[in-house]
């Protein structure tokens, strides 16, 4: 990402564009199979819908290409949540309407209700696929029951909707299901360990005393400019345990990081001396036993390397190699947390079916009121200039919303060009494919051709994923709200009209409104994980065991939202132009290089809050737990200095102990030499270290910079 970043910065905007593109759609292992399978999914639910003529064609094959493919389980539990929560969208949509039917204004007032309450859900529910399905079926109902018809007819076609989700649902998962044997490794563990691969090759080609080769190079390239956000999607929307999902998603950072720094390391000149191969040995064979015990799905052991005097670039890299290696097996650190204890003892919380944060956080309540604002909007104007072919607008705007959360104004800019484009795709069809086909089959070839070029860029990069999406979408509601072929051009130019009516509703209430940088989001974001992780380290502040275990689960998943958030907002930067271009670029990279060991030291708390709370089998003597919560706010002070300094307020801060002191102290107050402590205190004692370690080279990165 880093040397994306500089070309960009230094090259014409041609060049690193068509890079940029040709990066973003190269193949790697594993697309081709699920680019295919999301296109025999919604090719099949088309057909079916077109033979048997079922109505909303064009949201039963939405439904295929957003389904989960992380696996067979997950593709189930996808389906179950479709089609619960396609009932719960039915029946408010049956329900609320046919209360407020007999009074105009009551029904406006009713409309506007609906769209603050889909935007809300969509912000809040944690379940992503329960919030797609709910939101889009609402903004599906509204022009339905605003038309003049029966309200038989209504009632009729509201249970059509329940009925194309339930054919989305079921194909996508019987054809998972069907080529399921065929599906190498796990979606989350195999794109590591690949980067983990990757990495390792190329410290390898330095053992070996040449140069990495040009498929070494371009592999690691590819993967850089990949990155992770598909990982870190899939473990936001999948069903594993949270603990799983924690670790997983520092892992991955930390992987990710590894290549972009081996990325860079084939761009220099490399003087390889011996002490330089002997380290990138080292470094090498660290990273293969790594991956070994993440394939394997075993806890990595613990990695230390030797102090490197070396001053040049190549050492410098190698030494920044060296500190993620180490910081990959400390995202384990604690593997049994807290979630596992309550699991075992039978008392753990509910599962959360909102954000980690408080319900009624002004955020949520920003972002429900701005798509509201939207798509109330768009349905005044279409309702005012009698314009019922725009009404796509309100669809649009609920599926933007989607890719709106944390996401910078430049994605926009993708958004209207993936509208475009499917807008030449579904024109072009029309005025040239059409009067040529004569047979459904036929149209099939077609459909299945532009959905799976769609499919392939949907499968890239969160930077680019949603102009497919955006593509299909628009050919998907000219071509299936039909059972024949469009003949009316004025037809398809209300409906491509609407798709961009309704991104530009968004893009005046979500980009006008909020006028926020990628680059400022990003650090605010990081500034904001820094000081709820000072919260998080200060825990707890209950004496009560079960109200603090519920209060620092709501603040983990606050603190990894806006990690994950900052690490969103850092693909925008890339897109932003400026004077400030260059400024924004470097603090991109500072915090990308920060970011895994603020994450690493996130795990680390939270295990460490375990003795804080004396959890059976992680009792401290008391006076030990004295000496834990003293230094649990010296770091948390730490932590809040690094964030003043980040905000430009630096204060004078009164020198602090050393992390070791605080082990001294509880030798100390044990009265016994180290080997003699109980195994509960010794293994306390390693955290703690390892910790210090951490959060004093966090502060130093910080302090330099």
């Amino acid at each position: 990402m880093a040397t994306l970043a500089q070309s960009m910065g230094a090259s014409p905007p041609d060049f690193w564009f068509w890079e940029f593109l040709k990066e973003e759609l190269a193949p790697y292992p594993g697309r081709m199979a699920t680019v295919g399978r999301m296109t025999l999914a919604a090719t099949v639910v088309m057909l079916i819908c077109e033979v048997f003529r079922i109505p909303y064609a064009f949201l039963a094959c939405v439904y295929t290409l957003l389904i989960s493919r992380e696996s067979p389980q997950a593709t189930m539990r996808s389906t179950g949540t479709i089609l619960t929560s396609a009932g719960a969208a039915a029946a408010y949509l049956l329900i609320g309407a046919s209360l407020v039917s007999g009074s105009p204004w009551l029904h406006f007032l009713w409309n506007i209700a609906t769209f603050f309450l889909a935007f809300f859900a969509i912000t809040t529910l944690t379940n992503y696929v329960a919030a797609l399905i709910f939101a889009v079926i609402t903004a599906v109902g509204i022009p339905l029951w605003d038309s003049h018809a029966p309200v038989e007819t209504h009632i009729e076609l509201t249970l059509w909707i329940v009925l194309a989700a339930a054919l989305g649902a079921s194909v996508s998962v019987a054809i998972e299901l069907l080529f399921a044997r065929t599906r190498p490794g796990d979606a989350i563990v195999l794109p590591i360990t690949q980067r983990l691969a990757a990495a390792r090759s190329v410290l390898l080609s330095f053992v070996e005393g040449g140069v990495p080769d040009s498929a070494i190079r371009k592999n690691i390239l590819r993967l850089r400019a990949v990155g992770t956000s598909k990982v870190q999607r899939l473990l936001r929307r999948s069903a594993h345990s949270r603990p799983f999902r924690l670790q997983m998603s520092a892992v991955a950072e930390l992987a990710d990081r590894l290549v972009d720094t081996a990325a860079t390391l084939t761009q220099i000149p490399l003087e390889a001396s011996s002490a330089i191969r002997a380290r990138a040995r080292d470094a090498a064979t660290a990273i293969g036993s790594i991956d070994d015990d993440l394939t394997h799905r075993r806890i990595p052991e613990a990695v230390q390397f030797t102090a490197s005097a070396e001053g040049n670039v190549a050492a410098s890299l190698l030494g920044e190699m060296e500190d993620t290696i180490t910081f990959l097996p400390e995202a384990f650190a604690g593997a049994r947390t807290i979630d596992e204890y309550l699991d075992s003892a039978g008392d753990r919380p509910q599962p959360k079916r909102v954000a980690g944060d408080d319900l009624f956080n002004p955020d949520h309540l920003k972002f429900a009121l701005r798509g509201c604002l939207a798509a109330g909007g768009a349905y005044v104007v279409y309702k005012a200039i009698d314009w019922p072919g725009i009404s796509s607008a309100i669809i649009v705007c609920v599926l933007t919303a989607l890719s709106t959360i944390g996401a910078s104004r430049q994605n926009q800019i993708l958004r209207f060009f993936g509208a475009l484009l499917g807008g030449v795709f579904a024109m072009g069809t029309q005025i040239f494919l059409l009067p040529n086909l004569a047979s459904v089959v036929e149209f099939a070839v077609v459909f299945a051709a532009i959905t799976f070029f769609s499919a392939w860029v949907m499968t890239s990069s969160a930077r680019l994923s949603y102009v497919g999406f955006q593509a299909v979408l628009v050919f998907y509601l000219v071509h299936l709200q039909e059972f024949a072929p469009q003949t009316s051009l004025a037809v398809s130019r209300d409906r491509v009209m609407g798709i961009l009516f309704g991104l530009l509703m968004m893009w005046l209430t979500f980009d006008r409104l909020s006028a926020t940088t990628a680059a400022m989001e990003m650090k605010t974001a990081f500034i904001s994980g820094l000081r709820l992780l000072g919260q998080l380290t200060r825990e707890p502040v209950s004496s009560d065991t079960r109200a603090a275990i519920e209060h620092s689960y709501m603040l983990s998943e606050t603190l990894n939202a806006q990690m994950d958030k900052a690490i969103s907002a850092a693909d925008g930067v890339l897109f932003e132009f400026g004077p400030v271009r260059a400024q924004n670029l470097a603090l991109r990279d500072r915090i990308l290089r920060w970011q895994p060991a603020l994450r690493t030291l996130f795990l680390m708390r939270r295990a460490s809050l375990r003795y804080v709370l004396r959890l059976p089998g992680f009792q401290l003597p008391e006076a030990g737990l004295g000496v834990l919560r003293e230094y649990n706010e010296h770091s948390a002070r730490m932590l809040d200095d690094m964030a003043d300094r980040l905000e430009g307020r630096e204060r004078e801060r009164t020198p602090e102990p050393e992390g070791e002191e605080f082990v001294q102290q509880v030798l100390t107050a044990c009265g016994c030499e180290a080997r003699e402590l109980p195994p509960q205190t010794r293994s306390f004692l390693i955290l703690l270290r390892r910790i210090d370690a951490v959060t004093r080279s966090l502060a130093e990165k910080v302090r330099a910079a």
